[in-house]
């Protein structure tokens, strides 16, 4: 089976892109991102991949006049505007977070066979004065453009982090591909021989254990994860919201631009997994 193409948007640093390529089933074949010191970034880990500047001017007649053909498109868009540490200002037309429409636009324009969203866990339950309402606009356009979906929060701490860092990823697809669905029943990370699964909806709730890696990922995906002790036995500042990113804080040229391009990225094992089970719904096909 050919790899599946990947437009990676709101790229970051690549998180998207080097956890699905680790499963050897995706290729990326163009960045979108904005900021300078990411495409930095980008450019030394991906040399022959185009970066485009702009996702309001990238478009599929371009992808196309420059040769590119897409079957994935990905992308967290800014969450500025839905986090809970922002100020609310939803997904509406000049926000940042409204950015979303030009993923749904590009979805509109290049039909892709997939699309993975990823963004702050408060997408689910804002804003407050409609609870939801923000998530329904996410799912209401992807219907809009043909597309099922399906969703889950993954936080960080189901792939060994010492912090939850939770986040809402959504794997669409169109409408009628029966055997796409049940994607995120896949997802669970392997705990090689030991038969057990954690929930990773919510890694710290109710004594749930919580997992730490034993090594660097391998493109088996056998004998990744080994368990911890009860999360109530891990010690207490392991368990923050968000990681705090000191070894690049001291002495390190750039420093201001690394802990923001390591802050907005996402975990890349999560899309590892994700990419894994989309390649087991594709094998069925």
């Amino acid at each position: 089976m050919s790899k599946l193409r990947v437009l990676d948007l709101f790229s970051g640093i690549g998180g998207f892109s080097l956890g699905l390529e680790r499963t050897g089933g995706f290729e990326t074949v163009a960045f979108c991102e904005i900021e300078p010191f990411p495409r930095k970034v980008l450019a030394k880990h991906w040399p022959e991949v185009p970066i485009y500047h702009d996702v309001t001017k990238l478009t599929g007649d371009i992808l196309a006049r420059d040769g590119i053909a897409v079957d994935v498109i990905t992308g967290g868009f800014p969450c500025q505007d839905i986090s809970c540490a922002g100020k609310q200002a939803g997904i509406g037309e000049g926000t940042r977070s409204g950015l979303w429409s030009e993923i749904v636009r590009l979805i509109g324009e290049l039909s892709p066979r997939y699309v993975i969203v990823e963004n702050v866990a408060n997408l689910l339950s804002g804003p407050s004065d409609k609870r939801g309402g923000w998530f329904g606009r996410i799912l209401g356009d992807l219907a809009e453009c043909g597309y099922d979906a399906e969703w889950e929060n993954i936080p960080a701490a189901a792939m060994g982090a010492p912090h939850r860092r939770e986040r809402i990823w959504i794997v669409a697809y169109p409408t009628g591909k029966q055997d796409r669905r049940g994607i995120f029943g896949g997802v669970g990370p392997d705990l090689g021989t030991s038969g057990q699964r954690t929930d990773v909806a919510d890694a710290n709730s109710q004594g749930l254990q919580g997992m730490a890696q034993a090594g660097n990922p391998s493109s088996s995906g056998e004998g990744r994860y080994q368990l911890f002790e009860r999360c109530a036995d891990m010690p207490r500042a392991a368990w923050i919201p968000e990681p705090a990113i000191c070894r690049v804080a001291n002495g390190v040229p750039n420093r201001v631009d690394r802990l923001k391009g390591l802050g907005n990225a996402v975990v890349p094992q999560i899309p590892e997994l994700i990419g894994r089970a989309i390649l087991q719904a594709e094998a069925t096909e």
